[in-house]
């Protein structure tokens, strides 16, 4: 039996969510059971209530607001312990259209992906303004230079995940999961696909920023760090290679004067050239010992997966009808 798992994460969405849920799909061809997973991040209002009386499935709540990026990894978490063989992530102000998840997972259900992203057609979108859309461009052609993948609107929270890539997929940044998952997936080697889908005119501002400055500083900063921390030998050595030649040519600069018997007059080209040089050296030594630990990471990153493949296992090989009942009765109950 193939399950569905439709994970909404919310913050103070009370009035929007009956709309959003209203609209989500009951059937999916080639799925058998779709549920629905509301993640309370900290709300201040009767978010979970609601969530509870429309009938959702499984509720997590955070004590106090963690961010997107951690109420998209506790929904991810909480859908694999239920039992999902996919995932689609949906935002709780009705963006996105609920019918065209079908359009997310078929291309999982066919085996051509591991990832599916909405696409929003940013550059022709009528809910767009004209600087949202020169950032999503710029955006979107950044995270494909640095993950390696065809993703046409890379920051899209309209996505579908396989059980598979949802057990290799951990998200470090506390900012948004978009970008970091994208540069996780590709480097994984991870079978990535874009699918058109509609969008809804916003009903109110994000909530995951208050201004575009600071979203273009945080997207930067997330970017920069999943980048790195997958190609730290790449990043850190390129680095150090530049400032040792920067520093190559104050040094020069200085040779030149010291053979046509100056020299005594630009020593500190000698001295900043000299300080250039071993700064770029220790970069690039960083650069070494940062790519030994991401080897570490892999391994790591391995065996937790194996751990979740195990438990997938023992679950099956102790699971009831009585027990699969109780397990989706608490999975309706709060989590920290």
């Amino acid at each position: 039996m193939t399950k569905l798992i439709i994970q909404i994460p919310c913050l103070n969405e009370a009035e929007h969510l009956p709309d959003t849920l209203a609209a989500l799909p009951r059937s999916i061809p080639g799925i058998e059971r779709i549920e629905i997973l509301v993640i309370d991040d900290g709300s201040s209002d009767n978010t979970a209530q609601v969530a509870r009386m429309w009938g959702v499935h499984h509720v997590v709540r955070h004590r106090r607001n963690r961010g997107l990026a951690a109420a998209f990894q506790s929904g991810v978490d909480a859908a694999l312990r239920a039992g999902a063989d996919i995932i689609v992530n949906t935002d709780a102000d009705g963006q996105y259209a609920g019918e065209d998840i079908a359009k997310l997972v078929t291309p999982i259900l066919d085996g051509r992906a591991d990832i599916v992203i909405g696409d929003r057609g940013v550059s022709d979108n009528a809910h767009f303004g004209a600087i949202k859309r020169q950032l999503q461009r710029f955006g979107s052609a950044t995270v494909q230079r640095l993950s390696r993948v065809q993703v046409t609107d890379a920051v899209s929270g309209f996505r579908a995940i396989s059980r598979e890539a949802a057990q290799r997929i951990n998200i470090t940044t506390e900012f948004s999961y978009t970008t970091d998952m994208l540069i996780q997936a590709g480097r994984k080697r991870m079978a990535i696909l874009s699918v058109p889908i509609r969008t809804n005119a916003t009903t109110r501002p994000s909530r995951l920023f208050k201004s575009i400055p600071r979203f273009i500083m945080n997207t930067g900063i997330t970017m920069a760090r999943a980048y790195t921390t997958y190609n730290p030998l790449r990043a850190f050595v390129g680095a150090g290679a530049l400032i040792a030649f920067v520093g190559a040519l104050p040094i020069l600069r200085f040779l030149v004067y010291f053979l046509m018997g100056e020299g005594d007059g630009h020593v500190q080209s000698l001295v900043i050239g000299g300080a250039l040089l071993v700064l770029g050296t220790l970069i690039a030594v960083l650069g070494v010992l940062a790519d030994l630990i991401a080897a570490n990471r892999k391994l790591v990153e391995a065996s937790l997966t194996r751990l979740r493949q195990i438990e997938d296992m023992l679950e099956a090989a102790n699971s009831t009808p009585d027990t699969e009942h109780t397990h989706h009765k608490n999975g309706r109950k709060d989590a920290a």
